[in-house]
């Protein structure tokens, strides 16, 4: 994307006429329309950088043993926040979607008149990271995609009370399909943990509500995605820090035995990298094309996030129920791409 200055910034929003591929030219992205090329660049890195953080998550809360999911939740969060703000500093990025400079008295790049218009957004997205860290450490990685396809079903729902969005009779059925496929997959999971499936099942409702608050919001307040990152860490930040260090969680943190070891220290680096760029994937997903779209890339992607999970934590044996259920969600989500590649 190229600005009036002549400065190259990165992708960051789904501004008309701005693509070089005649995006210019394509429709609004609404009801049965058809993705466009940056849409499907958008869907295909959310989908690679999603795969990589479940699997660096898992090994630090599962592998390592960390005790302090919200740990990791802060040091993403940190870490963010001072690269976008290095980032801004150099001119490298912008924060809104016209032009990259703000007035001298914007507080820290950002009015604060967007900080409280933002402001639901960015505790939908406390609650959504606070509970998907969490929901990782009680379940398998094959049984997590597969209760995280339900996904799907709450974002639609709540697209409809959020934005009064309406879907195609074929994109209800390929969702219908995804959430029969999950309950056929986890109908005879032997390694069953009630409070793990709780929390999974919070983390799509938590998911849901931010993905349909970016769709609301991030296309109103006049940020880009990186904007909407950067006033989420501002208003998020503080706020992880004071749970974590209430729930004494810091101070776990600091006695953890492997807390300099090598490994769980690439470990750790790796995540709030995939991190930065995931929540980056996110925005600029969600944006381009929908809140349901950014559930259902999360549905294409469980097929490498399954194989890799199997392969590197195991927990789930082989079950013909588990396959069906599995093989039924990647037939729903194949339909739902078919069907928004088409323009169906």
């Amino acid at each position: 994307m190229r600005k009036g200055s002549g400065e190259v910034l990165l992708p960051v929003s789904a501004e008309a006429g701005k693509d070089g591929g005649g995006a210019g030219d394509e429709p609004a992205l609404v009801k049965g329309s058809a993705m466009t090329r940056r849409g499907a660049l958008a869907a295909l890195s959310y989908m690679c950088c999603s795969v990589l953080l479940v699997m660096f998550n898992k090994a630090a809360l599962s592998s390592y043993n960390f005790p302090c999911a919200n740990v990791i939740t802060l040091l993403q969060m940190v870490c963010s926040t001072c690269l976008l703000y290095v980032l801004r500093r150099l001119k490298i990025i912008s924060f809104t979607n016209s032009e990259p400079s703000v007035p001298s008295e914007a507080l820290f790049f950002v009015p604060f008149r967007i900080l409280l218009r933002t402001s639901p957004l960015s505790l939908s997205y406390l609650l959504y990271m606070l509970a998907s860290m969490e929901s990782v450490r009680g379940v398998n990685v094959p049984m997590y995609t597969t209760l995280r396809r339900t996904t799907v079903a709450f974002t639609m729902i709540m697209e409809y009370f959020l934005a009064k969005q309406k879907h195609t009779p074929p994109i209800i059925g390929s969702v219908a399909l995804i959430v029969f496929g999950a309950f056929i997959a986890g109908a005879r999971d032997l390694s069953f943990d009630a409070r793990g499936y709780a929390i999974v099942f919070v983390a799509n409702i938590t998911t849901a509500v931010y993905l349909a608050t970016i769709n609301r919001i991030g296309k109103s307040s006049g940020l880009n995605s990186f904007g909407l990152m950067w006033c989420n860490g501002l208003v998020c930040g503080p706020s992880v820090l004071f749970l974590t260090y209430i729930q004494g969680d810091l101070k776990r943190a600091i006695e953890f035995p492997y807390l300099y070891s090598p490994g769980f220290q690439v470990v750790l680096l790796f995540s709030c990298m995939l991190a930065f760029l995931l929540n980056y994937t996110i925005f600029w997903n969600t944006i381009l094309n929908s809140a349901l779209t950014q559930s259902m890339c999360g549905n294409l992607k469980d097929f490498f996030t399954v194989g890799f999970g199997w392969v590197l934590f195991g927990g789930l044996p082989f079950d013909l129920l588990n396959v069906i259920g599995q093989g039924l969600g990647f037939v729903g989500s194949g339909m739902y791409a078919y069907c928004k590649i088409k323009g169906k």
